[in-house]
Parts: C-alpha cells; sequence; structure tokens
C-alpha cells in the first residue's frame, strides 16, 4: 500500500506488548526524524491503526510543542496521544480497551543526510492513500491529522 517507503534505507521495526516497556523495545533513532506506521494484532489479524511522524518543517527546525519530542525514538515513547497522554503510558491503556495482543510498529527517517523529505508531509501523504482506499483514516488517528 505504501510502496514509496521503501526508498528509505535507514528503517526498522518492534513489536510492544502490554507487558514490556516502550521505552525498552522501541528501537528508533532518537536523533533522526521520519514516520511511523502502528499495526495492531488481534487474534490472528493485522490491522493499521496509526500512523506517525516525528518532527521537522520546511526551514530544519522542529514542530510540535514542548510536550512533544523531535526525534522518532522520543516522540514514539514520549509523544502524547489520545487524551493528551505521554504513549509509554496511552497505548497499553487502550490496547487493553481494545483487547489488543501486540503492536507491530514500522518506523522509516525520512529527514537525514541522505533525503529531505519533510515526515508531516509523508505522514499526510500516506493518510491520504490510506484514506482513499477505506473512506477513513486509520482509527488511533484523527482527521485533523490530514491537515
Amino acid at each position: 500500500m505504501f510502496d514509496e517507503l521503501e526508498k528509505y534505507t535507514k528503517q526498522g521495526n518492534f513489536f510492544y506488548q502490554v507487558t514490556d516497556s516502550l521505552e525498552e523495545v522501541c528501537n528508533a533513532p532518537s536523533d533522526q526524524y521520519g514516520v511511523f506506521l502502528v499495526y495492531a494484532l488481534k487474534k490472528g489479524r493485522v490491522e493499521l491503526i496509526y500512523i506517525g511522524k516525528s518532527g521537522v518543517d520546511l526551514l530544519g527546525t522542529v514542530e510540535g510543542g514542548e510536550h512533544i519530542s523531535d526525534g522518532l525514538r522520543d516522540n514514539l515513547v514520549e509523544g502524547l496521544h489520545f487524551d493528551e497522554t505521554r504513549r509509554k503510558n496511552s497505548w497499553p491503556v487502550q490496547m487493553l480497551i481494545e483487547d489488543i495482543e501486540a503492536l507491530h510498529v514500522h518506523w522509516y527517517v525520512t529527514y537525514d543526510g541522505k533525503f529531505k523529505d519533510r515526515p508531516k508531509y509523508i505522514k499526510s501523504k500516506l493518510l491520504q492513500i490510506y484514506q482513499s482506499i477505506y473512506g477513513k483514516t486509520p482509527r488511533w488517528n484523527f482527521s485533523s491529522d490530514l491537515t
């Protein structure tokens, strides 16, 4: 579905379960910027439930307020989600509510020495592709993510 992500050579993934520490299992770099896709594993099924980003704007400065960290790792672990709670706290709660067995997170560095693709732009593009196929955003995203 997202063939354009294959060009990014700096990429990785990790699994996260409710009993894990997100800080310990997250293998994304803290000093690089990009996008990440979160898949839910539940009862033998896999579903893309979230498309996120860390932030660099057009001028190379960090996007977001003081509560959002810049790098992929910091954003994945400390970024705010749902009721403005840090992901390391909100994701396990939401996983229990939805009976999700594990999350499979794929991350891609889109802004570095080789590529200058703004994470905000790439996230928006991925959300538009997803919405054109399914008619909605992934369930952990909000309609405001499209702007």
